[in-house]
């Protein structure tokens, strides 16, 4: 993908190419191409550090007007759950960023522009190129347009929530107890293994769900405990005797 249509993408038009080419230079593309250059221009490591930043005060003010009645807890959790590795790295597939990154050869032959920690630092790097190139009238609605589907909703931006933590702060509210988690099996072969995790509350099952991985399965088992639970929070069958 061209910058100009990656730029068509965010609805933003740099002035300065070279910070935007900066933004997505891996540094295992400085490193092999780039060594004469000062470090501060060499790769996007401090773009991407710039960047954690701005994003956490553009999150943190949609957060605030988004969920006017929630406490200061609740908004660090909202907060945590959009802002992390796993979220940024979808936001940035979401606008093709892996098409445009610069990646060094060995890297580039291992995949590098589809993993996760690299997506996320190049559109950490990339938010702070917009910060630099047009300042923070510039960035914030950038910022508020692709995060936009997590926001569209009160309930989709919940289902961010870490399940597991909500799930042990319903049972210690009405039980004073701490769930525990419980591996059934494990199938599949290791590169493809796929688990199956059971939730339990002072012995009793709560609800079981699998996952490519342990903690995947107990966040499903979790998210599942959870909708159980719900409506029925007072039924005798998950009360602790």
């Amino acid at each position: 993908m061209t910058l100009e249509r990656l730029q068509e993408r965010l609805k933003y038009t740099f002035g300065d190419r070279a910070v935007l080419l900066q933004s997505l230079t891996h540094k295992s593309f400085g490193h092999e191409f780039f060594q004469e250059k000062p470090i501060a221009l060499r790769d996007n490591e401090r773009l991407e550090f710039l960047g954690d930043a701005i994003l956490d005060v553009v999150v943190s003010d949609i957060l605030l007007e988004s969920f006017p009645n929630a406490n200061e807890g609740q908004l660090s959790k909202m907060r945590a759950a959009v802002v992390n590795e796993k979220t940024l790295a979808q936001l940035a597939k979401s606008i093709y960023l892996q098409h445009c990154i610069r990646l060094g050869k060995g890297e580039a032959q291992t995949g590098g522009n589809e993993k996760a920690s690299i997506l996320s630092s190049t559109l950490e790097a990339l938010i702070a190129a917009i910060y630099l190139d047009g300042g923070f009238s510039a960035v914030y609605p950038v910022v508020r347009y692709i995060f936009a589907p997590l926001f569209e909703e009160e309930r989709e931006l919940m289902a961010f929530y870490d399940h597991k933590t909500q799930l042990q702060e319903i049972i210690q509210a009405h039980w004073k107890v701490t769930p525990t988690y419980h591996l059934l099996e494990a199938q599949g072969p290791d590169h493809a293994k796929i688990f199956t995790i059971e939730v339990r509350m002072n012995g009793k099952t709560l609800a079981s769900a699998s996952g490519s991985s342990k903690k995947d399965a107990e966040q499903n088992a979790a998210k599942t405990a959870i909708l159980s639970i719900g409506s029925s929070i007072h039924s005798p069958s998950i009360e602790v005797e």
